[in-house]
């Protein structure tokens, strides 16, 4: 299984949105969803500060852990989920120990995430890739809660 990294290169290499949607849905995990809805779901807002925190990557042969295990975690870092009452400080201490556990270009994607980028000319960055909102309907109908559909 792919980590969401490599999934995310794999996309930026194909021509055609037909080659990018059959990458999504051949590599599905909760956590390239997950980072795909929380990137760019307006209805998704995170409870972590945008930006990257003072953490330090991990090297990519060494990682104790990846993001498709850590990205469960993402429940205690958003707004007005059952741990809406977690004291801040226990919070994003504990996204820098997500970061710092799973590959350095994984942790890019999450921090990228939780800045939410903007889209220009319909396309989102994601740090390996760009992508769009129809390529991910496509790929996952459903996926995106709000409905601001380009």
């Amino acid at each position: 299984m792919k980590l969401v990294h490599e999934v995310l290169e794999l996309l930026h290499k194909q021509q055609t949105k037909q080659e990018k949607v059959d990458v999504l849905k051949s590599n599905e995990t909760w956590a390239l969803k997950d980072i795909l809805r929380g990137s760019i779901d307006s209805t998704v807002e995170w409870a972590v500060p945008a930006g990257p925190p003072p953490y330090v990557a991990n090297r990519p042969e060494s990682t104790p852990s990846n993001l498709l295990k850590q990205n469960v975690k993402f429940k205690y870092f958003v707004k007005g989920g059952q741990y809406e009452n977690m004291k801040q400080v226990k919070r994003e201490k504990l996204f820098i120990e997500v970061l710092e556990s799973i590959h350095p270009k994984d942790a890019a994607l999450v921090v990228n995430m939780v800045s939410k980028p903007e889209a220009k000319g319909g396309w989102y960055d994601l740090g390996s890739c760009k992508i769009t909102r129809p390529m991910i309907n496509e790929a996952f109908p459903d996926l995106l809660q709000d409905n601001n559909k380009e």
